[in-house]
């Protein structure tokens, strides 16, 4: 029996693992969880992930064959380490493209950190299709945006593009190091928000419920006026400086985009000449995953005869679901 090609995608997380399957118009074929046991280690934890990705890819033999892999991952990966990427203890010493690629050898690979795989995600199959240049902001735990060029997403020279967590937030910050100062990710991001949640109402309390108790909170809502404000800057300097088409926005706060997404845009329309479209992400929460895969169909698109390779349109959510 003739076997089709496949491509993984592999997602390691602080506290999950996600490997996904799909074929290389991108139908996802299967799908696993697995805990990252952080506790136990980076090597333990990335052992878990392929472990996970090859009970995976068992259960699709003999249909299947393996033609691709996308792995991405908190932090920079890189053959021999992960850069900034505390999370997991040992995991920035991981040779992260190396050990993947002995993990499966003779298939090829491709690395990204969990924000450009995102921006692949929406650049293949979601809001930023056609979009040149385009601009993916994360607004999760942390923050991070990835820009989109060409058909690509840029990584940068040293693969960093994009890390706007380090931007400066005032004059008093220039030519203060990083260890002395407040970066933009300790004041503007899910995990700040969290932070400031827990200290208005003195408990712990979600960014969700800290957004919808503004409209009666006048404390509530000076937080939320001021984090989006702060966001908003940054936004709309990033933007001046590519004009993109359009912005989308993933992560877990978009779950609060009525109360993020119109000032984001009032902002963008009064200091823009050409503001851009402005739009919540396509695959807004398991993007990182869904990018992971558009990395794999495109290693294994490289390796493929034409008449196997993946198309390149569109397609709607649910055949990612």
């Amino acid at each position: 029996m003739m076997s089709s090609p496949a491509a993984l995608g592999l997602d390691f997380g602080g506290t999950k693992i996600a490997v996904a399957a799909c074929d290389l118009a991108g139908n996802r074929l299967g799908l696993t969880t697995v805990d990252s046991s952080a506790d136990a280690g980076a090597q333990a934890a990335f052992e878990r992930g392929i472990a996970a990705a090859r009970a995976l890819l068992g259960s699709l033999e003999p249909h299947w064959r393996l033609a691709g892999v996308g792995a991405a991952t908190f932090g920079i990966p890189y053959d021999d380490r992960v850069e900034l990427a505390p999370t997991i203890p040992g995991w920035e010493a991981l040779p992260f493209g190396r050990t993947l690629r002995a993990a499966f050898p003779g298939v090829p690979v491709a690395l990204a950190t969990d924000v450009k795989a995102a921006a692949q995600a929406e650049l293949r199959w979601g809001a930023l299709v056609d979009c040149d240049p385009g601009l993916y902001l994360n607004l999760g735990t942390g923050l991070a945006a990835a820009i989109v060029a060409g058909g690509e997403v840029i990584v940068g020279a040293n693969r960093a593009s994009g890390e706007i967590g380090y931007n400066l937030r005032s004059v008093d910050d220039v030519g203060v190091r990083v260890a002395e100062r407040a970066m933009l990710e300790d004041i503007v991001s899910g995990k700040a928000f969290s932070a400031a949640a827990a200290a208005h109402f003195g408990r712990p309390a979600s960014p969700v419920e800290l957004f919808e108790s503004a409209a009666t909170d006048a404390g509530a809502a000076d937080i939320v006026d001021t984090f989006v404000r702060e966001l908003a800057m940054h936004v709309v300097n990033l933007a001046v400086a590519i004009d993109p088409a359009r912005i989308a926005v993933g992560g877990g706060m978009v779950r609060s985009w009525s109360h993020i997404g119109p000032g984001l845009q009032r902002a963008l329309v009064a200091a823009m000449p050409f503001a851009p479209e402005l739009v919540p992400a396509q695959f807004p929460f398991d993007a990182p995953l869904i990018g992971a895969l558009a990395l794999g169909v495109e290693a294994a698109s490289r390796e493929v005869s034409a008449g196997e390779r993946a198309s390149s349109e569109p397609l709607d959510e649910e055949a990612l679901a």
